[in-house]
C-alpha cells in the first residue's frame, strides 16, 4: 500500500517551486491561481525571496502548502491508499486526497497563518528540540513546570528520541537544562516565531474554528491519519474537528507513521519541499 506524506513549516527553501512553474503549464496556472486567491504574488517570494522573508509564518505556511500540492499533482502515479501531513502539512494532505479543494485549502492555510501570527504577537513563545530522552520523562518535566504556573508541553512527537516542546520563553528556558539533567543528549532552542501546538495558540484556534465551520469538506478518496490522534479518518465532520483541535495539541507523527505501517503502508512518498519527513520515517520504521 502507498502512503503519501506532506511536510509542515520549516521545510521551505529559496526558489521552492520555481522548477515546476517553469516546466509545466498546469503548475504555472496553479501558482498563478494561488497568487490570485492570496491577493499578492507569493511566487515572487517563493522564487526570489530571502530566507528571512520565507521564515515569516504568513508566508511560510501558504508557500509550503502550494509547493506540496504541486509536487503531488506532478506525480504520474499518485494514487494514495493513505495520507498524512505534519502540522500544516495536514492541509496539503486533505487537498491531495480530495477532502478540500485547492482554493478552500489555501484560504484556510492563509487564515491559519495570520491567526497564529497574531497569537504569537499576543503571547510570545518559542520551542525546543529534545534529543535522546524518553517521551514519558519529557512529559513529566513539562507537567512539573506547568504545576509551577509555567506553560510548556510536548508539541511534536517526531520520531523515537526526538520530541519538540513548546511554550512560553520562560518555561522553555527552564525546561532545557532540566531535560539535559534528566539525560537528554541535546536540548536545542529553535528559531521559530512562537509556541506552536501549545495552549498559547488558543486564540488562533478560536479564529480558525470559525473559518473551518464555513468551509466545505468532502469525503476523501482514502483515509487521512490526523495529528491529534494518529488515527485514520474519512468522516468530514471528524476531520473538521481534528483540524481545529490540532492547533493547540501535539503532532503525533511517530504514532501516525507506526499506525500507517500497521495498517499496511509499504511505501512512503514525501510531497513537498525537502526530505525532513523521509528522514523521520526512516528512524521510526527501523
Amino acid at each position: 500500500m502507498k502512503a503519501y506524506v506532506f511536510p509542515g513549516q520549516g521545510a521551505q527553501f529559496q526558489g521552492m517551486g520555481k522548477d515546476l512553474y517553469e516546466q509545466f503549464d498546469w503548475a504555472k496556472q496553479l501558482f498563478e491561481e494561488a497568487n490570485s486567491i492570496l491577493g499578492f504574488r507569493i511566487t515572487d517570494i517563493m522564487f526570489d525571496g530571502s530566507d528571512e522573508d520565507l521564515r515569516r509564518t504568513d508566508i511560510t505556511q501558504p508557500a509550503v502548502f502550494i509547493h506540496s500540492v504541486a509536487v503531488a499533482r506532478s506525480l504520474d502515479d499518485f494514487k494514495p491508499d493513505m495520507v498524512a501531513g505534519h502540522s500544516l502539512g495536514e492541509f496539503s494532505a486533505l487537498v491531495a486526497c480530495g477532502a478540500l479543494s485547492f482554493e478552500s485549502g489555501l484560504k484556510l492555510v492563509a487564515q491559519r497563518a495570520r491567526a497564529m501570527q497574531k497569537a504569537c504577537e499576543l503571547v510570545p513563545g518559542t520551542m525546543a528540540a529534545i534529543i535522546g530522552l524518553e517521551d514519558s520523562r519529557i512529559e513529566q518535566i513539562c507537567a512539573d513546570l506547568n504545576a509551577k504556573g509555567m506553560v510548556v508541553v510536548p508539541a511534536n512527537y517526531n520520531s523515537p528520541g526526538q520530541v519538540v516542546i513548546s511554550g512560553s520563553r520562560e518555561a522553555i528556558a527552564a525546561a532545557c537544562p532540566l531535560m539535559q539533567e534528566a539525560g537528554a543528549k541535546r536540548a536545542l532552542p529553535l528559531t521559530v516565531g512562537g509556541a506552536f501546538h501549545s495552549p498559547l495558540m488558543t486564540p488562533a484556534k478560536e479564529e480558525l474554528a470559525k473559518a473551518i465551520s464555513q468551509t466545505q469538506f468532502s469525503t476523501p478518496v482514502c483515509p487521512i491519519y490526523q495529528n491529534v490522534d494518529a488515527k485514520p479518518h474519512t468522516n468530514p465532520d471528524e476531520i473538521r474537528e481534528n483540524l481545529v483541535t490540532q492547533l493547540n495539541s501535539p503532532v503525533r507523527w511517530t504514532q501516525s507513521v507506526l499506525n500507517m505501517i500497521a495498517d499496511g503502508a509499504q511505501e512512503f512518498t514525501e510531497c513537498g519541499p525537502g526530505t525532513v519527513l523521509t528522514g523521520l520515517i526512516k528512524r521510526i520504521r527501523k
